[in-house]
């Protein structure tokens, strides 16, 4: 039998793919397991995001092959919006490049910049695709780690022992993978400790990927790290509408960045993909200029949410920060149990409740869990009554 390739060793499946055929089976077999795990928004876009697609798709000339760069339209939709909501200058026609969705962009980065004997820092906890798209791309993975104590935020002299004794084998450094608001800590950004993140970065070449999703869930300032790096060499930063606009399935993201990255990261991406549908980035135009009231609504029902999740994992006994952004609350396990995942194996056996193991964000995530607010609160609620019946 033909072997894969070399570069698949070490990469496991997606945890929560594993994960959802196994709660497809207990749904099968007549359970109804509250899934509160995932964070796929479950509200729907504006609707005049989706009567914009509708009228773009029933236009007979926007079928055919776009631009590898994007519609010119999204680009500067994209560019007002940076302008709008982070006050930050983004020129449309060179600092800008549309994603279908920035998932892949984590992989176009690492694929444009990382060479075998080049290595990556990644948080420990994250994004779990940061790892996987360093090791596919033939880079290293040097993991540093996150710790409630420093609000979540790297410590930079920490990260300097790791640059020296990296250095001293020979290889370099790259790339610096940060996320801020933080998943899956719900950590705000601190444009203070970022700044000295930056400093760092320009001072051994590294180049910073913020991946920039989570900004306006359940927090009064969005931030984007190109506001301390207004050059954009610096600071590569990917945003989304999945979150933000309840667009998750469209796959709409974007790089912002300086002509220099944009352009060597194209090189890569035109080799990947043909463009996105047409009307697909006019929608997602139209959705970039919603007003400051799209945000609020969206908002008010996260935050109705987030005070029956905060019921939820007080049934549990576990410890968290009232204070995270985002849409999930990462919360420390009680003692009683040996880690994350034996809480939410715990819950799903007993209660028919999942909520995700911190361990699959890291070994730093091991005494966490974290739960999901993209469910309606009338579920919610009926997970907490499940798990109440059986504390």
């Amino acid at each position: 039998m033909i072997e894969v390739a070399g570069r698949l060793h070490g990469i496991g499946e997606y945890y929560f793919a594993t994960k959802l055929r196994e709660i497809d089976v207990l749904n099968k077999a007549g359970h109804s397991v509250i899934n509160l795990g995932i964070g796929s928004p479950d509200l729907p876009p504006h609707p005049t995001v989706i009567e914009t697609l509708h009228q773009e798709a029933a236009k007979q000339h926007n079928h055919a092959y776009q631009s590898y760069k994007g519609s010119p339209v999204l680009r500067h939709a994209i560019s007002e919006w940076y302008k709008n909501n982070y006050d930050v200058a983004v020129d449309p026609e060179t600092e800008v490049l549309p994603l279908i969705g920035s998932k892949e962009g984590i992989m176009h980065i690492c694929m444009t910049y990382l060479d075998k004997g080049d290595a990556a820092l990644v948080p420990n906890p994250g994004y779990p695709t940061y790892s996987a798209a360093v090791k596919l791309s033939g880079g290293e993975v040097l993991s540093y780690e996150l710790r409630a104590e420093n609000h979540w935020h790297p410590v930079v002299e920490e990260l300097k022992t790791l640059l020296d004794a990296h250095q001293s084998n020979g290889s370099r450094i790259k790339l610096l993978f940060l996320n801020y608001p933080h998943m899956p800590t719900g950590q705000a950004p601190d444009a203070t400790r970022l700044q000295s993140l930056i400093e760092f970065a320009k001072e051994h070449d590294i180049v910073i990927i913020h991946d920039n999703p989570y900004s306006f869930i359940l927090n009064d300032h969005p931030f984007s790290l190109l506001s301390l790096d207004q050059e954009k060499n610096t600071v590569i930063e990917l945003n989304s509408l999945s979150k933000s606009h309840n667009m998750a399935g469209w796959r709409v993201g974007m790089i912002v960045a300086s002509q220099k990255h944009v352009n060597n990261i194209m090189r890569f991406k035109s080799n990947m993909d043909s463009g996105m549908f047409l009307p697909v980035q006019l929608a997602a135009a139209k959705a970039l200029t919603l007003d400051a009231s799209w945000y609020a609504e969206v908002n008010k029902i996260y935050a109705e949410r987030k005070l029956l999740a905060c019921k939820l994992l007080d049934a549990v006994e576990c410890i968290y920060d009232k204070s995270q952004v985002g849409m999930f609350i990462w919360a420390k396990i009680p003692s009683s149990y040996a880690n994350g995942y034996a809480l939410s194996d715990a819950l799903l056996n007993q209660s028919k409740v999942f909520i995700t193991p911190g361990g699959i964000f890291g070994t730093a995530g091991d005494a966490y869990v974290r739960v999901s607010l993209c469910s309606k609160k009338e579920l919610l609620q009926e997970a907490i009554g499940r798990i109440q019946k059986m504390h």
